[in-house]
């Protein structure tokens, strides 16, 4: 193990259905051993204090569902303008402020619908309703970039994230959903699975598999939110 040299943020909380301590706690080992002195925070406010996160190599983020002051929507802009990472999953990034349009520039997408089971299966009326097979596919013309490298398209049975995106994303995975017969949209939808986005001299990586602690440590699903945490950190 290496000596602590660079510091690491992790931010958690929102909603609890996408067990944001559970994920955040999986993912505390790995940047300890990637020598980051690692500070957790339950709450955005650390975001104002623009003298700390002057500091901070990567920020990781698993908010969902929540308010950000503009003090602190601030201060996170500013902090990855300055060359701080962004790093998160699923709705703790991609679903995080939906007040703020100025954070949804920031991250490059946000959370727009999740599609449920067919109606005519059993369904248990929890979270598993909308949890479906689909396929995260690697990008043919990115799959040299370090967060994906080696990686081949693969399968997850969970939440299939429609995202809402803009082109200035650097888009390394994709996930299509289907048109089906009982949908209200009447073709396919190809939407960003897994993207970079340069933000000043900051970097951005959304994932947007990792709905809870099962999907999060799935070998696919974890090589590419740790890769994507070394390559955002300053």
């Amino acid at each position: 193990m290496t000596s602590p040299t660079r510091q690491a943020l992790v931010v958690r909380g929102g909603w609890t259905g996408h067990e944001p301590v559970e994920t955040t706690d999986a993912v505390l080992p790995f940047l300890t051993e990637h020598g980051y002195a690692v500070r957790v925070e339950d709450s955005t406010a650390v975001y104002a204090d623009a003298d700390y996160l002057a500091g901070v190599d990567v920020i990781v983020q698993t908010v969902t569902m929540s308010t950000i002051e503009p003090a602190e929507l601030t201060g996170l802009r500013d902090a990855v303008a300055a060359g701080t990472g962004l790093a998160g999953w699923h709705g703790g990034i991609a679903d995080s402020f939906r007040n703020s349009s100025d954070y949804l520039q920031l991250v490059g997408g946000q959370f727009a619908a999740h599609p449920p089971r067919a109606p005519r299966e059993e369904l248990a009326g929890d979270a598993s309703d909308n949890f479906v097979r689909y396929t995260v596919d690697i990008v043919p013309e990115r799959a040299d970039h370090p967060i994906v490298a080696g990686l081949d398209s693969f399968e997850l049975t969970t939440e299939q994230y429609w995202v809402l995106t803009d082109a200035y994303n650097d888009v390394l995975a994709t996930t299509t959903l289907p048109a089906r017969d009982f949908d209200p949209w009447d073709r396919p939808v190809t939407c960003p699975a897994v993207w970079t986005r340069r933000w000043g001299s900051g970097r951005v990586v959304v994932a947007t598999p990792g709905h809870d602690l099962g999907v999060v440590t799935d070998p696919n699903v974890r090589t590419i939110i740790e890769r994507g945490i070394l390559w955002a950190s300053r």
